[in-house]
């Protein structure tokens, strides 16, 4: 199953797609994690050294936060809109008043760097990862469960959609816990190191970037796993496509993806689209939340070479669109309402691209 380039049949592809900046802004450092408000309404961007500023959809500094002293790692918004979580070095998860700009709670996780934040959609619990060790809080700020049991440091969690579960990657395997249970409901083994895991939205599957170049796909009620091996680098970029069937990898120059309904083996066997156009490595990759029979979602890439790239894979290998910049791209997400791409720079730099 390594990867090869293949060119298929070439649909003709829609018309193209045009990126048109609408604000941009500097921030002092790297900009380590984007995220918009659930309603649109607000952009938050943490900073590597700590400062998290919000943002208006306008480009409107609203709030201009500490963050975490020792440096901040990652954001997440609650459902509501109102709060922000974020997680740092400094041990603490903090939750911040985005309406009034104040710190409301600081909950302690008891190790020294907190890695990774996530609201459940429901928005009643709040989990964070800290060295080997889950916790997850409910919407008051109380704890309702710790989890220890896991190898290593956890690399990245994720809710499976539509449950109370929660799954972590470390090295050697995945866990998935419940909320209401001191034992993991499930254990994914494999002997690596994973760096980041996605949920398909359907929760059938989930995906992991590997350590050692690799992307596994594993079938959550089975267990079963392929692996995807043939990449360049460290995997750390996974999208999935709004209809659970595509699964967008970086791992390179190419963004390379899968069909998992290829066959009755799902991708194994089949030979990924490779979508051809950057200079440099990839460091982010984002579906659009919706699409439609007449326009499957768009797929974004952003890479180390400062492009910025739209592409229809079901349709074709040309880019639709193309955004340059002069400096590394770090972060970069559609907004909830798939009209516009926020993109976080190496150099703190923070843009508004719309989509017409």
């Amino acid at each position: 199953m390594t990867i090869s380039r293949h060119k298929g049949r070439i649909v003709p592809p829609p018309t193209t797609v045009t990126l048109e900046r609408r604000w941009r802004a500097l921030l002092d450092g790297h900009v380590i994690s984007l995220r918009f408000s659930p309603d649109g309404s607000q952009l938050a961007a943490a900073t590597v050294d700590g400062p998290i500023t919000i943002f208006a959809t306008d480009g409107t500094r609203r709030h201009d936060l500490p963050g975490h002293a020792m440096g901040t790692a990652a954001i997440d918004w609650h459902p509501d809109g109102r709060l922000l979580a974020s997680a740092g070095q400094d041990g603490h998860v903090r939750l911040w008043d985005t309406t009034h700009g104040v710190q409301t709670q600081a909950l302690c996780h008891g190790a020294s760097w907190v890695e990774r934040v996530a609201y459940h959609p429901s928005g009643r619990y709040l989990a964070a990862a800290a060295g080997k060790e889950l916790r997850v809080w409910d919407d008051l700020g109380n704890l309702v469960c710790t989890h220890c049991d896991h190898a290593s440091t956890i690399a990245d969690i994720a809710w499976k959609p539509g449950t109370k579960q929660i799954a972590a990657v470390a090295y050697g395997g995945t866990t998935l816990w419940d909320l209401n249970q001191a034992d993991p409901l499930r254990r994914y083994l494999w002997k690596g190191s994973s760096l980041v895991l996605a949920w398909s939205p359907d929760a059938s599957m989930f995906a992991t970037g590997d350590q050692d170049q690799t992307v596994h796909f594993w079938y959550a009620d089975s267990g079963l796993d392929l692996q995807m091996w043939g990449y360049e680098t460290k995997m750390r970029e996974l999208a999935w496509d709004p209809s659970s069937r595509y699964l967008a990898t970086g791992g390179g120059c190419d963004a390379v993806v899968w069909d998992t309904q290829a066959s009755k083996k799902g991708p194994e066997g089949s030979k990924p689209v490779m979508l051809n156009l950057h200079k440099g490595y990839l460091n982010a990759l984002a579906y659009q939340r919706t699409e439609t029979k007449n326009a499957p979602a768009l797929l974004a890439s952003a890479g180390q070479d400062g492009l910025v790239a739209l592409w229809r894979p079901t349709r074709g290998q040309k880019p639709l669109a193309r955004y340059d910049f002069d400096t590394p791209i770090s972060q970069l997400l559609f907004s909830p309402d798939d009209r516009a791409l926020a993109i976080g720079g190496a150099d703190g730099m923070v843009v508004l691209l719309m989509l017409s």
